[in-house]
């Protein structure tokens, strides 16, 4: 296995043991290492050996056979020390092996797993961003209090690390250390805050997940995180998806109001009377105010919408319950689609999903309604999964779509599937209940299913009968004398219990057939079952008060058979009833109502899905499955009353200068904030007071000693600047160059100075301003102008020195990195008078044919071997990547290629031959190379689409007689295919 796969076979932060231990496992069992193992001395001297040779494969089959002592139970702890020897092998397949020892014998043999303390530590300090995951991971697991220290300290360090795959793993370890020591915590909270900040999506899932563990009612370290979290929702990966989601969720329930106010809202109508009219009015005007989502809430419900479309069932589970608990009604409905297509997943995933969508369609029966036939059952489906399709069904079943559910229901009950049968037939009772319309043609068709040669069907269809009959006892009394009739042939006890209830309780209108059903259950009354005995019990008590002169003797039998039964229940039951319908001296007053007590009238039973009373648990949880509170449930909250502060969650926005570093290593100086003025302008206009100045500040790039800067200071940002004063400048210098000049060599002296204040003020990456004064002196005011004018046409030559370069380049010449502008030309395109007159007013010329390219100002020319001269035949060739945009394409790499011929001869046909690239990746060849001369050398570019990965672009690089070869094999090729002949 490789390190990559080794470094992220780990998706929790609790599993890394078991992972580890699983791999050792399928490695042993791949490679046939298990065998016979001896428990003598000699047997563990040879594994010491092998531990102890130069060889990785001895070292690799001894660790296995370790490992399979383990697994087997036996004791191998005396290997420790030479086991511990290995833990710095490079083999990671050994490293592996090692770790899993190391894990199972740490707390029986605490001294020992110390001596490995220090080879942890120091690999925590390795380069190896995967040894020092692995090292904290096999700290982390090492569950010795005496090291609590030290995995603190390993945690912190790991913390602040620059991969975020050991910062990932230092979140697993937060949990590993809390459950060791919880008295941590308030050190651990201190390091969830901190990665909290994280910005790697490596990291956010972790960091969460530890969250959760450790202080999961701590919302405050939320707040400043909340968007960031949720903007990097999509791209964390799927596990961490989840507990976001979650944790998100119930976030919100605390810091956002109920989007369900309009529907509530309509509950509370009716006027109090000890209410004022003024308080009426405040009520009736929080009504009437539309509500307004807050944009945070807004932005959770946008951006978990798109994971609707994972490929991971848990994240859409995890998206729909969040939107059925915290967005509005109206937008709750398009999870539903989404986990309809969960349905075509494994049986494990559909038990859950239907579990969820049955709690779901209980309250909001439209979402679903679409879907309907997606409920229906197949064939193959279990029946754990046919049972919740039912309660679904059941739950959408209204009077648009009963008759053609029923008729489905009617195939369902001829299944092999017993229970699923008796299943469908209580929905059948339930659709009868729910619909009125219905019931009728539901009794009718469980009275036909009396007849059925099942008697689990028949059994079910008599408690449902038994139920519809306590709606309308009064018009079926045939029912009742029919259902009379099977107690000789049903044998269940359930169905003959409802039998005899349902008669007893309508014992006053079958009034021949009553007497004659206690008669027949007397005489089986021993071999019945004790809840069919119960209901003789109560059947005798009815008919003594309604009928005694049938039935007294018959119920006093009865009474004695029950006395000496051996269920204490029926006995204690005999008594009281006994007691109550038989009175004597010893009777109460009790006796006198026993008539009422037994005849009452009984409500009819409400036929209500067992998942009515689930929506109090969160779904997708644990809990939610159970139906009871699992440990570690933590329950939704209820909507607030009125919004926390939002302001808690605005992160104010540091803009933090990065420290630029030039090829000597020195840092850059970090430039001061924005200034509108420059510091030269500020003095002149300090010591010119008096005049009236319109100052140009634009900033040019500017040098520090030997370093440019290109990013603060370029000819974008100056021209934006200087756009407010522009055309003011531009008509004065109009006016300064049709004026008369005097002494010019006082001017020419001016200009020289005004050089040298030039060259001193760069070195600040200032320019210098141009000020047009005002009338309080003419002689003052002209010369001023003229030596304003002169040194205004210096700065413009220094800066068409500093920034232009006066010699032709083009495009494809990408391996120029010469820290100045790059000119590259472009033709004058045809503009309107009026568009040259508005660009005019800009100082924008129209009349250049030069755009200037900024390019990288250090960026290192490290160059890779393409091709070496010995095995390229003397032709050697070089490659590096330009850092410039590719002229091939937007999403290519730019890569320039330098051949060389280093052999005495020519070299012909240079050219790009066969392409071996992976899916998706794309390459823009160069044009072929017709001949390289003795010592020659030339430089070509090449654009290719690594589409983001880091995969490698694999050619053949041809030149003569090979691709002279390749031409006459294409040339046969194409005569084969075509039947091209000479």
């Amino acid at each position: 296995m490789s390190s990559n796969s080794f470094a992220y076979n780990e998706n929790s932060g609790g599993g890394e043991a078991t992972e580890l231990g699983q791999d050792a496992t399928s490695a042993i069992s791949n490679s046939g290492a298990v065998g016979l193992f001896s428990s003598d001395l000699k047997k563990n001297e040879d594994l010491k050996q092998m531990l102890e040779s130069n060889k990785d494969s001895a070292k690799l089959d001894a660790m296995k056979r370790i490992v399979g002592m383990i697994a087997k139970g036996k004791n191998a702890s005396e290997l420790f020390p030479a086991v511990v020897k290995n833990v710095a092998s490079k083999n990671i397949e050994i490293k592996k092996l090692v770790y899993v020892y190391l894990v199972r014998y740490a707390e029986e043999q605490q001294d020992l797993a110390l001596l490995s303390i220090s080879t942890f530590q120091r690999a925590l300090k390795d380069p190896n961003q995967l040894i020092r995951a692995s090292a904290l991971r096999v700290l982390s697991s090492i569950r010795v209090p005496i090291i609590v220290p030290i995995m603190m300290l390993a945690i912190k360090e790991a913390s602040a690390d620059l991969s975020p795959y050991v910062r990932k793993n230092a979140a697993h370890a937060i949990q590993k250390l809390y459950s060791l020591d919880p008295e941590q915590k308030e050190m651990l909270i201190e390091v969830i805050e901190k990665l909290l900040k994280d910005k790697s999506t490596l990291v956010a899932g972790s960091v969460v997940m530890a969250f959760e563990e450790v202080c999961p009612d701590r919302i405050d370290l939320i707040h400043k995180n909340y968007r960031k979290l949720c903007n990097l929702l999509v791209d964390v990966e799927e596990w961490g998806q989840v507990v976001i989601i979650h944790m998100l969720t119930r976030y919100a329930r605390t810091q956002f109001v109920s989007p369900w106010k309009e529907d509530d809202g309509l509950e509370d109508n009716e006027k109090n009377f000890y209410e004022s009219d003024e308080e009426q009015k405040e009520k009736a005007d929080k009504r009437k105010k539309p509500y307004t989502m807050d944009p945070d809430h807004r932005l959770l419900i946008r951006t978990t919408k798109p994971l609707l479309q994972s490929r991971n069932a848990a994240v859409v589970m995890a998206v729909a319950q969040l939107y059925w608990h915290i967005s509005p009604k109206s937008e709750a409905g398009i999870i539903s689609k989404s986990l309809v297509r969960l349905l075509r997943s494994s049986r494990e995933v559909q038990y859950i999903v239907l579990q969820n969508i049955a709690t779901m369609s209980i309250q909001r029966k439209g979402m679903f309604e679409p879907y309907l036939k997606s409920f229906y059952v197949r064939s193959t489906d279990p029946t754990m999964i046919k049972t919740l399709k039912l309660e679904i069904l059941t739950n959408l079943a209204n009077e648009a779509n009963i008759s053609t559910l029923l008729r489905e229901f009617q195939t369902y009950v001829k299944s092999q599937d017993k229970q699923f049968a008796a299943a469908t037939i209580q929905t059948i009772g339930r659709c009868a209940t729910n619909i009125l319309e219905v019931t009728d043609t539901c009794l009718n068709g469980l009275v036909c299913l009396l007849s059925n040669k099942d008697e689990i069907v028949v059994a079910e269809s008599v408690v449902v009968i038994k139920k519809l009959l306590q709606m309308q006892p009064a018009q079926h009394g045939e029912i009742i004398k029919h259902m009379a009739k099977l107690l000789d042939s049903i044998t269940v006890p359930v169905a003959r219990a409802s039998i005899l209830w349902l008669i007893g309780e309508n014992c006053e209108r079958v009034p021949i057939i009553a007497p004659d059903v206690l008669r027949k259950m007397a005489k089986s009354f021993t071999n019945e079952d004790d809840l069919v005995k119960l209901q003789i019990l109560n059947l005798g008590a009815k008919l003594y008060l309604t009928n005694s002169k049938q039935t007294k003797l018959l119920t006093q039998y009865i009474l004695n058979l029950g006395k000496y039964d051996q269920n204490y229940d029926i006995r204690d039951r005999t008594r009281f009833i006994r007691q109550l319908i038989v009175p004597n001296e010893k009777s109460g007053a009790l006796s006198k109502y026993a008539k009422k007590i037994f005849l009452a009238q009984k409500p009819a039973p409400l036929l209500e899905s067992p998942f009515k009373d689930r929506d109090h648990f969160q779904l997708g949880t644990l809990s939610h499955t159970l139906n009871t509170k699992a440990t570690g449930y933590m329950e939704l909250s209820n909507w607030p009353e009125v919004a926390p502060d939002p302001s808690v969650r605005n992160v104010e926005e540091v803009i933090e200068l990065a420290k630029e570093w030039t090829p000597s290593g020195k840092a850059k100086k970090e430039k001061p904030a924005k200034k509108f003025y420059s510091e030269s302008e500020e003095e002149e206009d300090s010591s010119d007071s008096s005049s009236d100045s319109e100052s140009e500040s634009g900033s040019e790039s500017g040098e520090q000693g030997e370093e440019g800067d290109s990013e603060d200071s370029s000819e974008d940002s100056s021209s934006e600047s200087e756009s407010g004063s522009e055309s003011d400048v531009e008509n004065k210098r109009k006016a300064t160059r049709n004026s008369k000049t005097k002494g010019r060599g006082d001017s020419e002296g001016g200009e020289t100075e005004n050089e040298k204040s030039e060259t001193s003020g760069s070195s600040s990456g200032e320019s210098s301003s141009i000020e047009d004064s005002s009338s309080e002196s003419e002689s003052k005011s002209e010369s001023e102008s003229k030596s304003r004018k002169v040194t205004k046409e210096k700065e413009t030559k220094i800066k068409q020195d500093r920034n232009l370069i006066t010699r032709d380049v083009s495009l494809l010449d990408l391996d120029d990195f010469n820290p100045v502008s790059v000119p590259v030309a472009r033709p004058t395109p045809a503009l309107s008078p009026s568009l040259i007159a508005d660009l005019e007013g800009l100082n924008l010329s129209t009349s250049s044919s030069v755009i200037n390219v900024s390019t990288p100002v250090f960026v290192p020319m490290k160059t890779h071997v393409l091709l070496h001269r010995m095995s390229g035949k003397g032709l050697a060739a070089h490659y590096f990547f330009s850092r410039q945009p590719c002229i091939f394409g937007d999403k290519m790499v730019s890569v320039q290629i330098t051949l060389n011929n280093t052999t005495d001869r020519k070299i012909e046909n240079i050219c790009i031959g066969e392409k071996k690239l992976p899916t998706g990746m794309e390459m823009h060849v160069f044009n072929p190379i017709e001949s390289l001369e003795p010592g020659g050398s030339i430089t070509v570019s090449m654009g290719i689409d690594f589409c983001d990965s880091t995969q490698t672009a694999s050619f053949q690089l041809c030149f003569g007689t090979f691709r002279r070869k390749l031409m006459r094999k294409i040339q046969e090729k194409l005569k084969k295919n075509f039947n091209i002949t000479e």
